[in-house]
């Protein structure tokens, strides 16, 4: 496969990913690292803002901890108009819950990226480095952007460009 098709299709993961401009050429420095104690506060921080919306409930607590369970509560707060535009907090939430669901399903690995856009929390395939995502704002950024989010057909969208990448070597 062509090289340039290769950075392509990684640009386009990264951008369809994280909403981030991808840039063919003259990529951002990375520097990617394990993550951290106060990272891992963060996220669990931000899984809990998910969570209260299960309650009590032992089923729905237990169909929780599925990476399809994930996505189905992702889904069922979504649909309900819960959060606005402006919750981008609440919104990143899921966020982190939708994160959370790719490394169930697909073995991804949160680790904490920093380039000229700040630090943020990411995923990355332990077997590559090239494949790298940030659901953090996957959602938030497209509810901001005015767009109906379908989070199943981002879910599978964003992880069949996985697997094709995973597939030719990346």
């Amino acid at each position: 496969m062509c090289f340039l098709r290769l950075i392509l299709i990684a640009s386009v993961v990264l951008g369809l990913a994280s909403c981030r401009e991808p840039e063919v050429s003259d990529q951002p420095e990375q520097t990617i690292s394990e993550l951290n104690d106060e990272f891992r506060e963060r996220l669990e921080a931000q899984r809990s803002v998910v969570k209260a919306h299960l309650g009590d409930d032992q089923e729905n607590l237990r169909k929780f901890e599925t990476a399809a369970g994930k996505i189905g509560t992702i889904r069922a707060i979504l649909d309900a108009g819960i959060y606005s535009v402006d919750d981008t907090y609440e919104l990143q939430c899921l966020g982190i819950v939708l994160g959370d669901a790719f490394v169930q399903d697909m073995g991804m690995q949160w680790v904490v990226v920093t380039d000229e856009f700040g630090t943020d929390p990411a995923l990355r395939d332990p077997n590559s480095r090239s494949i790298l995502i940030f659901p953090l704002t996957m959602i938030s950024k497209r509810i901001e952007r005015g767009e109906q989010v379908d989070i199943f057909d981002l879910y599978n969208g964003v992880a069949n460009e996985i697997e094709q990448m995973r597939a030719e070597g990346f």
